[in-house]
């Protein structure tokens, strides 16, 4: 027979804010995607040389999908061939401070974890 299950002391929170917040980023590729916005306006051969693992057809997909969730625009250029660029909206922008803490405790379990590696070696 299993534990008792617990009541929970935090109580939940009206349409979750977290989950709100997450769902924003899901999506693999995404968090890089506005990662590289952040310095400006990309158009997609710059953002697939910024990101070289993600394909065309992933990188098209998430950027429908940021687009469609408010986190870019895409503007269209008037050149020849016709291009278009991607920005960050206000809503893309505000969630930098958020990918900027996750990098910073990615790079700290990275340094951390390169110790340990040498010493099981």
């Amino acid at each position: 027979m299993g534990l008792p299950l617990r009541k929970s002391k935090v109580a939940p929170a009206p349409g979750c804010p977290l989950t709100e917040c997450m769902a924003l980023l899901r999506g693999a590729w995404a968090p890089n995607v506005i990662w590289y916005l952040r310095g400006g306006a990309r158009r997609f051969g710059e953002l697939r040389h910024d990101i070289p693992r993600i394909s065309a057809r992933v990188l098209s997909a998430r950027l429908r999908e940021l687009e469609t969730r408010g986190m870019i625009i895409r503007r269209l250029l008037d050149t020849s061939p016709p291009s278009a660029e991607y920005e960050l909206t206000e809503l893309g922008h505000e969630l930098l401070p958020a990918l900027d803490a996750i990098v910073k405790v990615g790079t700290k379990i990275k340094h951390d974890a390169a110790p340990r590696r040498r010493l099981a070696a």
